[in-house]
């Protein structure tokens, strides 16, 4: 059974070294409001901070909206002049997972529900998804999807950003933006498929490859080489780094102990 997060808007449940983490507010299009935000800050710390957790996997409720933005209802009612504060960053857009996270695209995905897409580490998208970046509709604005420059064409930025046009699963797939796009009945068990394959592998090496993509992203090659020599360094390290090759030889499964 799921646990139910900040008043049952977020639910999370593990198994098999997967976190299930589902925004739930299908009423609401899974509209991201105080609620939801504090669900997932308990969600990522859950996350990072249990050793049983491989992978996490992000996804909304229902089968119309992974999460249509922030909610524009709450938002009016604050009146905030500026991003709103409960929208400012979070533990997995700063950095503060380590593990990686895949978002399991279940509907729309427009303007914050974009940027949770963003945050993830991974992409999978039901052939009915589409993304949108919709603050130019509504004089709201984006920072947040600054780093968009380097997940896909800056020319392909910049139309999203302008026209407030959504794109379809497809495309965002021919952008690099997703990694698979499935039939919508398929999209939990491709989801987890891809997290049992990550969840198999040696934890400290899949953690530093999400760090050194993150870390190195857009800088000059011997820059990126130093920055990923030390973020392996550990890894080479680690006892893990001597049960790899020890079961390989023995000709048995390795029993990695993320250390």
């Amino acid at each position: 059974m799921a646990d139910q997060l900040a008043a049952d808007a977020v639910l999370f449940e593990v198994s098999d070294g997967v976190a299930w983490v589902t925004i739930n507010r299908p009423e609401a299009r899974n509209a991201v409001n105080q609620a939801v935000t504090e669900g997932l800050a308990e969600a990522w710390d859950r996350v990072e901070s249990d050793d049983d957790i491989a992978v996490a996997v992000l996804t909304g409720a229902g089968e119309a909206a992974f999460s249509a933005g922030a909610d524009l209802k709450e938002m009016a009612a604050r009146a905030e002049r500026g991003l709103p504060s409960h929208l400012a960053g979070s533990r997995l857009a700063d950095g503060g997972v380590t593990k990686p996270v895949i978002a399991a695209v279940n509907g729309v995905a427009y303007a914050f529900g974009f940027n949770l897409v963003m945050q993830c580490d991974l992409c999978v998208a039901a052939d009915h998804a589409r993304f949108g970046i919709l603050e130019a509709k509504v004089g709201r604005g984006s920072p947040w999807a600054a780093q968009l420059g380097w997940l896909i064409p800056p020319r392909v930025a910049m139309e999203l950003l302008c026209t407030a046009e959504p794109i379809s699963a497809q495309r965002a797939y021919e952008l690099g933006l997703v990694n698979r796009v499935v039939p919508a009945s398929q999209l939990k068990t491709t989801a987890a498929e891809l997290a049992a394959a990550i969840a198999a592998n040696a934890p400290l090496t899949v953690r530093a490859g999400k760090a050194m993509v993150r870390s190195t992203a857009g800088l000059p090659p011997a820059e990126a080489a130093a920055i990923a020599d030390e973020i392996y360094q550990p890894v080479y390290a680690s006892d893990d780094a001597q049960e790899g090759p020890r079961a390989f030889a023995e000709k048995r499964p390795p029993r990695w102990q993320g250390r």
